[in-house]
């Protein structure tokens, strides 16, 4: 009875074995399984955003910036000021230089007036001059005919052509005169815009630097280029910026890219616009689904990244595909993302 007892305690114990052996296999199986159906992704790749660095674009102190990380600016909006007033004083400096270059310049009106006023009197002396021409010509005219009926003497009749010639000689010199005067004032002009313009030729490279100056004191207020979230902020009031100085980088979060690479025998599987389902994890087993939008493929194969798992790993080309996914405000940079093309 003994023997027999032991021999059933012995079968009992390695069914129960087995049983246990079999019950860890079928699970095991049924995890690996649901795992390899969770991890079923044509690609997977990180998330990124068009980033743009703001620097500045003159030299000065930063009087104020108010920005902090993670704030959504609007395009568009001041957001600091750099010290204008080195600006402000080479910008009045230039003024000043164009001010006088106008108070150099001559004016050709008060000797012009002048000139103007001896034509207005020579004009006058030519018509009484005419006047006296016609009325010595009329009486030329009645001595003629009293010489010719002998009823006056011909020495009178000298008399009065000498009289015509003395008027007709005063009117030439004065026309001759007149024409002098007129030329004086041509030529006062001409002379006055030549100088003018070698003094004024300096004008154009001033007013040039002037909106230059201008343009510069309106680069002093720090202007956000594009809607966002800013990323990283790398200066603060109170320091010293030079041209070129990053002050903060922002980046448009409302959409973001995913970035995937895929081998050559799954580019038939996409085209451009196409909708593909983008996941991320939600928890251990979990998953968070998007609807993401074919935006770029690229046409030339590069070597695979390192921090990239493909597909199929072993393949030494891959093609970098953009997909452009809607953010609901999970979506982060540097997270990962799986795609699934069907």
């Amino acid at each position: 009875m003994t023997h027999q007892s032991s021999l059933s305690t012995f079968k009992s114990s390695t069914l129960m074995k087995l049983f246990i052996i079999g019950t860890f296999f079928i699970s095991s199986i049924s995890f690996i399984a649901c795992k390899s159906s969770e991890n079923n992704h044509d690609a997977s790749g990180i998330f990124e955003a068009n980033e743009v660095i703001v620097s500045s674009e003159v030299s000065g102190k930063i009087l104020n910036l108010n920005i902090e990380e993670g704030m959504t600016i609007l395009k568009d909006s001041v957001i600091g000021k750099i010290d204008p007033i080195n600006l402000q004083l080479q910008t009045e400096q230039v003024s000043s230089s164009m001010a006088a270059l106008r108070q150099k310049t001559n004016d050709a009106d008060p000797q012009i007036q002048v000139l103007e006023t001896q034509i207005t009197a020579q004009q006058k002396q030519l018509a009484i001059l005419n006047t006296q021409l016609n009325t010595a010509i009329r009486e030329q005219k009645r001595i003629q005919n009293l010489v010719k009926a002998e009823a006056a003497p011909a020495k009178q009749l000298d008399d009065v052509n000498a009289q015509v010639d003395l008027i007709k000689d005063q009117i030439e010199a004065a026309n001759s005169q007149l024409n002098v005067l007129k030329r004086q004032i041509v030529s006062q002009k001409e002379m006055v815009g030549i100088q003018n313009r070698s003094i004024l030729s300096e004008q154009q490279p001033l007013e040039k630097k002037l909106a230059q100056m201008k343009d510069q004191l309106s680069k002093t207020n720090i202007t956000n280029p594009i809607a966002g979230t800013v990323l990283t902020k790398y200066a603060n009031a109170g320091e010293i910026t030079v041209p070129g100085k990053a002050i903060y980088k922002i980046a448009d979060l409302s959409y973001v890219t995913l970035r995937i690479y895929i081998t050559g025998t799954q580019i038939p599987q996409i085209k451009l616009n196409q909708t593909v389902k983008v996941a991320i994890d939600e928890g251990e087993k979990k998953y968070k689904n998007y609807e993401g939008t074919i935006t770029w493929i690229s046409d030339k194969a590069e070597f695979t990244p390192k921090t990239i798992q493909t597909k199929e790993e072993r393949a030494n080309l891959v093609y970098p595909v953009k997909i452009r996914v809607k953010n609901d405000g999970y979506l982060k940079l540097g997270m990962y993302g799986e795609v699934n093309f069907k």
